[in-house]
């Protein structure tokens, strides 16, 4: 139960750093798709690849890759339902099996109806899942944020000792 409130206190404090929405947008998404995503897998190399590599709020992707894998499979008859579709395509087999042959391709476990339904959806989501996460950031900045720090509870702290030295500490620290 505390690793589920630590992610939630962090995923707050993320939203209300200075950090761009798109960058935590785009952490979200693809959070998304690497928590729907088997753990040892290539697909899982490449997004995690992703994220070092791009601009990617690492926090937010990881946050969010926790929060898909728990509900992951909640969802998994309807990701077999819909990879057993994709896999039973007739003229698709021979494409299947030349990619099975492959050296690296079987890594991916696009064979099980589960891990192909899971990657279309989270193919298909993640832009979705981009701008909806990015409008809701944005949203959320400009009405509870700046609300907030109008109150006079806020500056009241914001001028204590207190809140300057852990200020200075989180500046330090992070």
């Amino acid at each position: 139960m505390t690793l589920i409130l630590k992610q939630l206190f962090k995923l707050f404090k993320l939203l209300n750093s200075d950090k761009a929405g798109s960058q935590i947008a785009a952490g979200v998404a693809l959070g998304m798709v690497l928590g729907l995503s088997p753990l040892l897998s290539l697909q899982a190399l490449l997004v995690l690849i992703c994220l070092f590599f791009f601009r990617v709020q690492l926090g937010s992707a990881f946050i969010a890759a926790f929060f898909a894998k728990m509900i992951a499979y909640l969802f998994d008859p309807l990701f077999h339902v819909l990879g057993s579709a994709i896999l039973e395509i007739n003229f698709l087999v021979p494409v299947y099996t030349y990619l099975y042959n492959l050296p690296l391709l079987p890594l991916t476990r696009f064979y099980n109806s589960i891990v192909m339904g899971a990657g279309v959806v989270s193919l298909l989501m993640a832009p979705f899942v981009y701008f909806i996460s990015k409008w809701l950031i944005e949203r959320y900045r400009k009405s509870v944020v700046e609300r907030f720090q109008d109150t006079k509870a806020w500056k009241w702290w914001k001028a204590t000792s207190i809140y300057s030295w852990y200020n200075r500490y989180d500046k330090l620290f992070g």
